[in-house]
């Protein structure tokens, strides 16, 4: 039995002996959703971002006309890409990401979903998240973010900084014939007969050894603007590729000062920028106190890189890849750094705020 509370928005359910009563909150969505919002929906803060503008690239993941109205239509590829970024500020597979937007209803209200609609499922998610790889459309919507905030003139360009960190890939528990084989380029034999096999053979990774830590993967090398910490160009390598090697293609007109650590001395630099790479001691040639003491200024500023990497571990929990070839990984590391930015844009849109 069913009857009109005097309360706005509730129904009372009774029960056939009216003895004992329910009752349904008609609002309870958006009772839910205005509290989680009063408790600090660190979600909301990327509302900052017009995700409508990647609209026209994302589109070309559904270019294909569909023959008829018969059918599920496709889901909005905006909300797709947002799930993408969910999927990677929490570090979570398909499996987890589909639980974790069914349960969590801040997951929900960020990729414009309400309560009690369809959520794209683990293998969606997978063949959204190919297809963008296969099409190569991560860079672009690197480069399109970027130019957004240098049009904004958030990027300043009055300083630059380049580094590298590792991308751990699952490791290969190869024989050494194989790993050889490998590094030459060639296919071992056994694998090209199994198709299964090779499939679950990562042969763009690569083995490498710093300072006494072992590393399997690739690599992620940055380019920094020093003032706002905002990542402006990146390249993804296997992780035995030296730091340097993308040094010279970083750098372009628009820099004019250089901060790098000493792994990145004698690159050569166009004249137009200013060189602040610390400088390096050698066996029988130690750095002078002058020396020293002028790494240590450069340092200052060199160091702010770290605090990119240093976000990216703690609080997007870490940059791994759990796919196979290097075109996975470069769509994982691509989509970290563009993550990360709109992570920093909402910091630096805060503090404008703040700042009146």
């Amino acid at each position: 039995m069913l009857k009109k509370s005097s309360d706005y928005g509730i129904i009372k359910i009774l029960n056939k002996g009216g003895s004992s009563e329910m009752q349904i909150n008609l609002f309870a969505e958006e009772t839910q959703l205005q509290r989680l919002s009063e408790l600090g929906d660190s979600l909301e803060k990327l509302n900052v971002i017009d995700f409508e503008s990647f609209r026209p690239l994302l589109e070309k993941v559904n270019c294909k006309e569909r023959k008829s109205k018969a059918g599920r239509p496709s889901y909005d590829v905006v909300m797709m890409f947002k799930i993408l970024v969910l999927q990677r500020l929490f570090n979570l597979s398909d499996d987890q990401t589909e639980y974790q937007i069914t349960d969590r209803m801040s997951f929900q209200r960020f990729i414009g979903l309400s309560l009690g609609e369809r959520v794209p499922d683990a293998k969606t998610i997978w063949l959204f998240k190919d297809t963008i790889t296969q099409k190569e459309i991560i860079e672009p919507l690197f480069n399109q973010f970027t130019a957004q905030l240098e049009s904004q003139g958030i990027i300043t360009h009055t300083g630059t900084i380049v580094d590298a960190t590792f991308v751990d890939a699952p490791r290969q528990r190869n024989t050494r014939e194989e790993n050889n084989q490998i590094k030459n380029g060639e296919i071992p034999k056994e694998w090209e007969k199994n198709t299964h096999k090779l499939a679950q053979k990562d042969t763009d990774a690569r083995w490498t050894k710093k300072n006494d830590e072992t590393h399997y993967g690739y690599k992620n090398h940055v380019k920094v603007d020093a003032d706002s910490k905002i990542i402006t160009d990146y390249a993804t390598t296997s992780a035995n590729i030296h730091d340097s090697n993308e040094f010279s293609e970083f750098l372009g007109e628009a820099d004019k000062v250089i901060y790098a650590d000493s792994a990145y001395v004698g690159k050569e630099i166009p004249k137009h920028v200013e060189n602040r790479i610390c400088e390096k001691g050698y066996r029988g040639k130690p750095l002078t106190d002058e020396q020293k003491e002028s790494n240590r200024r450069k340092s200052k500023i060199r160091c702010r890189i770290e605090h990119v990497f240093g976000f990216i571990t703690v609080s997007m929990h870490g940059l791994t890849v759990r796919s196979i070839g290097i075109k996975r990984a470069e769509f994982n590391i691509g989509l970290t750094n563009l993550v990360y930015n709109f992570c920093r844009y909402t910091i630096l849109k805060r503090k404008e705020v703040y700042m009146g």
